[in-house]
């Protein structure tokens, strides 16, 4: 929360400071140089979000999210296929994306992330965890829809995989200045923390409140506004699992080997209650076998309801 603060605070100025010097200084369109045309041109990111049937409610909340936090995506239709994750790319292409942002859901419970660099790669499989929508979450911020974001990488971010990671993030999060439907605002922080081998995604709104007068100041000394960050979401989890060095397949980069699939966990799970259901069945096997033998070693009681009453 600190460094996205001092973040927010260093681009404010660095945004005042560029207002102040074109306004002093005009450059007229003759004058720009072959360089800053092409660092414009190479600037032009696109994002192509779809994902995959059988998602759920609350999944498709989440791409929604992201498509208002995204001004520069676009959204496609659902992907009928799952293992032909190659018709991604000339669906990019055909919508002029050069990333993609792609949702798996298996059995309407599991939800996997795609990240890939479109056409050539890289890609990288997230698994989604601690999903919380936007309107689950029912919190007091708002921002400007259309508005251009900070992001914010907060934590570790050493080894190799994780600067590529980081890379991958920063070209689809963050929403190039050639964007058509950009407002030029910018009033929320998409922060990125790396805790426990996981990246723990949040966006928080950026406030400023007015203080309090002091009697002692006059006209010229107004305090100057503080600026303050509030959570308005969405928010999840990514777990990375493979790092491909083509889009959407190739050679494996990185591997994640602590990684266990929630399939294998919720098998272990019922193979475990499983073995407790067996062994409670076998006790009370062998319980009812005890009176058995008990009854048999005994024998009938001479008052017993048939000698009594025969």
């Amino acid at each position: 929360m600190a460094s996205a603060l001092k973040a927010t605070q260093a681009l404010v100025k660095d945004v005042t400071r560029d207002k102040k010097d074109r306004g002093k200084s005009k450059i007229s369109t003759d004058d720009k140089t072959e360089e800053q045309k092409g660092k414009i041109a190479l600037r032009k990111d696109k994002v192509l979000i779809l994902c995959s049937r059988g998602v759920t409610e609350r999944m498709r909340h989440l791409m929604r999210d992201l498509e208002v936090l995204l001004p520069h995506s676009k959204k496609d239709s659902k992907l009928d296929s799952k293992s032909s994750l190659h018709l991604i790319n000339e669906l990019a292409e055909l919508n002029s994306c050069s990333n993609a942002l792609y949702f798996e859901a298996r059995r309407h419970t599991d939800l996997y992330m795609w990240l890939s660099r479109t056409p050539n790669g890289p890609s990288v499989k997230f698994h989604v965890q601690n999903l919380h929508t936007m309107d689950e979450l029912k919190m007091t911020g708002n921002c400007l829809k259309g508005s251009r974001g900070i992001v914010v990488f907060d934590g570790r971010w050493e080894g190799e995989e994780w600067g590529l990671l980081k890379e991958m993030l920063a070209h689809v999060f963050s929403v190039p200045r050639t964007s058509r439907r950009l407002k030029p605002f910018i009033d929320h922080i998409l922060l990125f923390s790396v805790l426990d081998g996981r990246i723990w995604f949040r966006n928080y709104q950026i406030i400023y409140k007015d203080p309090l007068p002091s009697s002692s100041s006059g006209p010229k000394g107004k305090p100057k506004p503080t600026p303050s960050l509030v959570e308005i979401g969405p928010r999840f989890v990514l777990t990375p699992i493979r790092i491909f060095e083509g889009s959407f397949g190739g050679p494996t980069v990185y591997a994640n080997s602590e990684f266990v699939s929630p399939a294998s966990v919720r098998a272990a799970s019922k193979a475990e209650a499983g073995a407790r259901y067996r062994v409670r069945k076998e006790v009370e096997e062998g319980r009812d076998e005890r009176r058995k033998r008990l009854r048999e070693e005994v024998g009938e009681d001479e008052l017993s309801r048939k000698k009594v009453f025969a």
